[in-house]
């Protein structure tokens, strides 16, 4: 069973930076493919990154080049580096591990707003 617990988010101005961790607990986090995920209010939750256990990227459309996802499997987490945020990016944001089965964690909150 793993679990999965996010922290970093918080209110920010506009342009600001956030970088959001995920630990995982409970099995071998390397075989997992993690990703971030973001549900804004009255929108439905979306793809923000993903990762996969070589390590290889991808992006939503609206986050290239300003967000990074990497992983560390020495410490059973993986991190989304949020660069010149905009109000179009708060939402809550979810991690998720996937191996056999799918995992999330409880979310966490980025606000952006000045």
């Amino acid at each position: 069973q793993v679990q999965l617990v996010e922290s970093g988010g918080g209110l920010v101005q506009p342009g600001e930076s956030l970088r959001l961790s995920c630990a995982g607990s409970g099995v071998d986090f390397s075989v997992y493919v993690m990703a971030w995920y973001r549900q804004a209010p009255g929108k439905q939750r979306e793809l923000v990154a993903k990762i996969s256990t070589a390590g290889n990227t991808n992006y939503a459309d609206s986050v290239k080049a300003r967000f990074a996802i990497s992983r560390d499997n020495t410490k059973s987490t993986v991190y989304l580096q949020m660069n010149r945020l905009k109000p179009e990016d708060t939402a809550v944001y979810y991690c998720n591990a996937v191996f056999m089965r799918t995992y999330w964690g409880q979310g966490t909150q980025v606000t952006v707003s000045s």
